[in-house]
Formats: C-alpha cells, structure tokens, sequence
C-alpha cells in the first residue's frame, strides 16, 4: 500500500523525557513498520529538536523530503502528564513549526505520480487555517485517494464546524468511545448504541468503515454492513501515548490487505495493547510480538 499522512511531528514532554510524536507522525512510522510506503507532511524548526526529528526518520526508514524548515517557528512540543490507568493529559504548545508546513506544486506533482491509496489527517493541525489550505489542496490533487480521518479531539484545538467538515471528507473514520458523545452532537445523531452511531454516521457520510476504540475493553468496529464488538488484550500499561496511532495503522494495514472484520479489528486491539505497554508512541516491536499476545 501507498499512503500519505499530512500532519503535526512533536516531542511528547513526559517526565522530563522527550519522545517522539504527533499522531499523523505515529501513525506514518507505525504503517512503515507494518511493511507500507508512507509520505509523511509536515514542518520542522530550524533548531536541534528539528534536527533530531529527521534523524530519527532515517532510522524509522521514513523519509524527510516533504518535511518542510520552518524558520519563525520551533518544533513542536507537547507537555504529557498522566492521569489514571495511564491515560495522557496533553499541554499542546501552539503556534509550532507544523502548523506551517508547505506542499510546493512540484511536490504536489510528485506524491501525484506515486498514486497513493490512502491520505491520512486528523483535526489538531487544521486549526491552522494555512495548514488547512495546504490539506485542502493535498485532498484535491488526488481526488481518487480513500481518506483515513483520526478524530483525535484536543480540549482548545477544534470547532464543531471543522470537525463536520473533516468528517465529509472521509472514506474511514476512527474515534475513541468519548469522542462519539461529542461527535454525535456535531453531526446532530440521537443513537441508541454503538452499533446505532456506527451506523447511522456511515449512512450519513457513506463511510466504508467505522472505528471506535474502547481502551482496555476493546473496539467497535463497522466496515462495509458488518458490525462487531472485538475485545482487547490485558497488558501492564506503561503509557497510553501512541496506542491508539498504532491502533490506527494496524487498522489500515487490515483493510488495505483485505482480511475479514474481526482479523482486522483483532490486529488493531493486538498491536494498540502492545504499544501500550511500552513507553513513547513509537517504540521498538515486531510481528512476532503482536501476534504472541
């Protein structure tokens, strides 16, 4: 698979250790991991953090060449703190150099001739009305790409304006159980269950798929017309930081190979638990580990 994710690369501040970050950056190191070929967009500062961001792409085979130099502006960073069961509390620290990032046609022109399959984005970095500008235009050159939209809701970094506009341009949508309260509120649906918003939000917006994640209990998931509810796996948490980007890109590998629903959703719960249980968003595993859960 060929794929695109436009988004926000940052330092997570976590007990004084920094680790590296930003959902769409995740979630394009963890599709690259799972075997895919991943452009990642964003923007860095011209400082030691910036620095560092496109070393660590090397090393993650990522490459840097659609990762603009933002002068103005440092690299992103995030202060973490965790609460209960692990569960992250987010300073976002805006502006940053991402919120900046630039496409030039001719690096437009180029992702055009990989003839990606999938455009991955989430809602932090379109707040942005620059950043946005640049999705749009991304979106619009490659009108025949399915589109991946990471919900993602940070407390100050969203609109319910902007959301309903993201969630119209989807082919997939992935959220957390409580986003879907928030959610359902934008987009005006009174549901009775998960499998109802699943539902109904899919039969508004024509989603191919639909996927609430659930933490330690697991997933909701509705592709195509069939729904299930799929368990997760019981792990010591180290941090919740990133899970869920996994989450994401062992969800995409499923469907992008073809598997049935509850293989999809079971690989997704699988490699989301294990991410889990190790510190940082993005840190070091392997098939084999996944799969011997």
């Amino acid at each position: 698979m060929i794929a695109v994710s436009i988004g926000e690369v940052l330092w997570d501040v976590l007990a004084g250790e920094y680790h590296l970050g930003g959902a769409p950056f995740n979630f394009a190191a963890h599709l690259r991991r799972l075997g895919h070929s991943v452009s990642f967009i964003s923007g860095v500062g011209s400082d030691p953090l910036g620095h560092q961001v496109r070393q660590e792409m090397v090393r993650l085979g990522l490459s840097s060449c659609f990762i603009n130099e933002v002068l103005d502006h440092p690299t992103g960073r995030v202060t973490v703190t965790l609460e209960a069961a692990g569960q992250p509390r987010f300073v976002i620290h805006r502006p940053a150099a991402y919120d900046f990032l630039q496409l030039t046609r001719e690096q437009l022109d180029l992702i055009s001739t990989q003839h990606p399959e999938w455009i991955y984005f989430g809602t932090l970095l379109q707040m942005n009305s620059s950043a946005r500008r640049v999705t749009d235009a991304l979106l619009a050159s490659l009108p025949g790409a399915k589109r991946f939209y990471d919900v993602n809701l940070r407390p100050g970094s969203y609109t319910p304006e902007l959301v309903h506009d993201l969630l119209s341009k989807a082919t997939v949508i992935k959220l957390n159980d409580q986003e879907v309260v928030e959610v359902a509120k934008i987009i005006g649906c009174s549901y009775r269950s998960l499998e109802d918003f699943c539902r109904q939000s899919a039969r508004a917006f024509r989603y191919h798929a639909v996927c609430v994640t659930r933490g330690a209990e697991g997933c909701a998931t509705l592709i195509a017309d069939d729904y299930l509810e799929t368990s997760g796996y019981a792990v010591e948490v180290s941090d919740t930081v990133g899970a869920g980007d996994a989450f994401a890109a062992a969800f995409l590998h499923g469907l992008a190979s073809g598997w049935r629903p509850s293989k999809v959703a079971d690989f997704a719960n699988r490699l989301g638990a294990l991410v889990a249980s190790r510190p940082g968003a993005i840190p070091d595993w392997d098939l084999t580990e996944v799969n011997s859960l």
